[in-house]
Formats: C-alpha cells, structure tokens, sequence
C-alpha cells in the first residue's frame, strides 16, 4: 500500500496536487479529519490487495491544532509498518496567497467577521508549522502554475520508486529570492557572467554558446567539480536517513544563464547514480519539471 498525505496553505495547490493524484490512480480523500487517518488505513488492508493500492488524503488547518500536533507521530508510526507513507506540503508567500484570494474571491477557511485574509494566512501558518516539518516533500508554489505543479507531482511523486530518492536540481535567480523548498543551496553568481557579453545576454544556460562560454571558465569546472564531490559525498546519508526527495538549489543573479547550466551539468552526472534526477528552471517562461 502507498498512502500519500497532502497537506499545505489554502490556497498554495493542495487541491491541484491532490486532484493530479486522483488522475493518477489513487483513491483521494479530501478534508479528512487526523483521528481517521487510522480508520481509512485499517479499511484499506481488510480489503486486501494492499500491494496495489494507492490512496492520498488531504489533511488542512480545519482539523484541530492539537490533532495537526500529533500528525508527525502517527506518519511515523505508519512507515514503521508495512505501509509506504509520505508527507507532501504545499505553501506559498503571503503576497502570492493574498493575490490568488483575491483574484478568486473565495473566503479563506480560517477568515470570519472577526479575522482579516492577512491574520487568517499567518494563524494557518502557525497552525501547519508541525505539518510542515515533518513533510517528506515542500513544495513552494510561489511562482508555480497549475499545470507546473501537476507535473511536479507526476514526475516527483508518483514516478519515484519505493526506497528510491526523487533529486530535484533547480536554478533560480537571487533578484527574485532563495526558493523556500530548497534543502541545499549554492550560490554561483562568483562565476563569470555571460550576461556581460552581448550576443549571449537573451541566451540562457541551455543554449550552445552560453555553454561553450562557460565551458570555456576554468573556475566554472572547479566550481561544478566541488558542487558535485560535496554532493556524492553526503547524499548517501540521507538516503540512509530514509529521505525520499531532496532539492539541491542553484542560484545566479538573473537565474537564466549559470545557475541553469550548473544544474543541468549536475543532473547528468547523478542521473548515472539516481534514478529520479529532475531539473527546474525557475526563471525560465513556460518551464516545468523536467527529467
């Protein structure tokens, strides 16, 4: 049995990465209450077939904060069984939230007469911060569209292999901030950059004479080289910690030229080594999760 559990801020994607799993096979079950969890878990073996089953619950700040709290420890408990479990979480900025809301015009389910849109962001926030922090998977939806994030969730979660570590290598650009769902993050803006010289400046790290630019840095491969060693050298404890994604960030000024290139350069040496080795280009237009 494979039991995803999604959780998130209203508003960040939790129904469009619940929906995409529903597409995907899984038997969904939405807004369901922490104390059921159990329930639905019991009823599933007795119907046998437990190999084959897939099912995903959508878990918000509608349940009380004490039963949220105990949340960690029942997910615990469960992958210590024969169950393969994992926490998915989805947030955004408050700035994006406050914008999807009001382009939406829907209530958020913690506002009333008493509570603002702004007060009812931060008092989810703190509500989920134990969700968050036992999630197996983060996932930042700032700048993320619909389809995007489907994508991401068909390439990072339902793709991933049982016991196998989903690597996600993403490039962005420091002007429009560090990524919150990084779990490394390296900053390249040291290296030469080819925004400085003309003819590659509307050219980005996929291109033929960006590459051959940088290609051309002797500290670029020193800089790949290092990136890489510290990574061969420490990812195996984390697969040995049962970790099941981990997102190494990249990032440069503009996010288009060296951070895209180090990332991709990155992923095809470990896709050698790992068998779901992503890359996303966040400042890319029209780029999703790509393998």
């Amino acid at each position: 049995m494979r039991l995803i559990i999604v959780s998130g801020l209203s508003g960040s994607g939790k129904s469009v990465a619940l929906n995409m799993l529903e597409d995907l096979g899984y038997y969904c079950i939405d807004n369901l209450p922490v104390k059921l969890v159990d329930n639905v878990v019991a009823s599933a073996r007795e119907s046998g077939n437990q190999q084959d089953q897939k099912i995903s619950i959508g878990i918000d700040a509608r349940n009380r904060a004490e039963d949220l709290a105990e949340l960690p420890e029942l997910i615990g408990e469960l992958k210590n069984s024969d169950i393969a479990c994992e926490l998915i979480f989805t947030h955004a900025d408050d700035g994006v939230l406050l914008k999807r809301y009001s382009e939406t015009r829907r209530r958020h389910p913690l506002s009333d007469d008493m509570t603002g849109l702004r007060e009812a962001i931060r008092r989810e926030r703190k509500i989920l911060a134990p969700v968050r922090n036992a999630a197996d998977l983060v996932l930042d939806t700032s700048r993320t569209s619909v389809h995007q994030l489907r994508e991401i969730v068909r390439q990072r979660v339902d793709q991933r292999a049982a016991g196998r570590m989903s690597l996600l290598f993403q490039s962005f650009g420091y002007k429009h901030g560090i990524p919150g769902d990084a779990d490394f993050v390296f900053d390249v803006r040291c290296l030469p950059n080819p925004h400085w010289e003309p003819a590659l400046r509307e050219l980005t790290g996929l291109e033929p004479g960006v590459i051959e630019f940088l290609e051309a840095q002797e500290s670029v491969g020193r800089m790949l080289d290092e990136i890489d060693g510290l990574l061969q050298n420490w990812l195996p404890e984390f697969v040995r910690e049962n970790r099941n994604y981990l997102t190494i960030a990249i990032g440069c000024t503009g996010g288009r030229h060296r951070s895209v290139y180090i990332c991709e350069k990155l992923a095809g040496r470990f896709s050698a080594r790992y068998q779901n080795v992503l890359t996303r280009h966040n400042e890319l237009a029209g780029d999703g999760a790509a393998a």
